[in-house]
């Protein structure tokens, strides 16, 4: 049997493990302890600490795809990321399997104009950096003819499990209680957000297409609004009142005295002070278009927060 591993058991993990148990594949999921929690009937879990490479070559055998959706805490990006892709590129290679990357947009830097695939990497702050030298060892291994890979670059997430993003807990459960989303710099700039579930989807349909291979793809996303109209959204489907409040740069330097992450979200603050727009359309001239509406995707999104709710009483 064709079997994907997903190495990564936070919310981009499960979203692609979703996608593919609805094409009735196997699907095994690895993370440092063995976690199925909320993963679809029929996932196998496995543990291993995906920096060892003999532990990640285990942990993706008889793998014809896998799918690198792990990640670190978000200070410790520049210690921990290239252990994770070493073991991520050693496992897939062991198994001759075909290694998706699921990246985020840091390592491009403040950007004039829309965000798309052929921009340099021009990262101004330590994760940025990581993430483009993360970024290269795939395809640097990819051309070398180490593994074949490809890599999905996504905005921030929302969407069903999300929980660490700027449209994650900050906003869809305090607009359920009605009250006011944490977010950060000027509300009024376009900025795209991606659904997660769009996310896992094309993570998927790379790793089916061999013509993706070596290529870097950014997720389609539903039309870019600003960042209020978009929470206005999630209020009006929570059916609360709008509240809404922004930290700037100096208030994100004194939260950040007894905040940790507060103190490295200033290194991406150019992501909201201005446009932060994101292109698909590389992906959708290969392999079509059709992403979620986005109410749609507020909509399924806020009805996971709310059994979430409901579940812890």
């Amino acid at each position: 049997m064709t079997r994907h591993v997903v190495l990564g058991a936070g919310a981009l993990g499960l979203a692609v493990a979703d996608a593919l148990t609805e094409r009735r594949v196997a699907v095994r999921i690895v993370s440092r302890s063995i976690r199925t929690s909320g993963a679809p009937a029929g996932v196998e879990g496995c543990a291993a600490d995906l920096t060892d490479p003999e532990q990640a070559q285990a942990a993706c055998a008889d793998a014809s795809v896998v799918y690198h959706c792990a990640s670190a805490p978000y200070g410790e990006w520049p210690a921990r990321l290239p252990g994770l892709m070493n073991g991520a590129i050693a496992g897939a290679a062991a198994a001759d399997a075909i290694l998706v990357y699921g990246d985020n947009l840091y390592l491009y830097g403040p950007v004039a104009g829309p965000i798309h695939e052929a921009l340099p990497a021009n990262a101004t702050g330590p994760k940025g950096r990581v993430r483009a030298d993360v970024a290269r060892m795939l395809l640097d291994a990819h051309r070398a003819g180490t593994v074949r890979g490809a890599i999905a670059r996504g905005s921030d997430f929302y969407g069903p499990r999300v929980l660490a993003s700027h449209a994650g807990e900050r906003a869809f459960p305090r607009a359920l209680a009605g009250k006011a989303a944490d977010l950060i710099g000027d509300l009024d700039q376009p900025h795209t957000f991606t659904y997660i579930r769009e996310f896992a989807r094309v993570l998927v349909t790379l790793g089916e297409r061999p013509e993706a291979l070596g290529e870097v793809w950014h997720v389609p996303s539903a039309e870019t609004l600003t960042t209020r109209r978009f929470m206005e959204l999630i209020y009006a489907e929570a059916g609360t009142e709008p509240r809404l409040r922004t930290a700037s740069r100096s208030m994100l330097t004194f939260l950040g005295l007894f905040t940790p992450v507060m103190r490295e979200l200033k290194e991406v603050y150019y992501q909201f002070d201005r446009p932060f727009v994101v292109s698909g359309a590389k992906y959708e001239r290969a392999f079509g278009s059709g992403v979620t509406p986005l109410r749609d995707a507020v909509r399924a999104t806020m009805a996971w927060y709310r059994q979430r709710a409901a579940a812890s009483g």
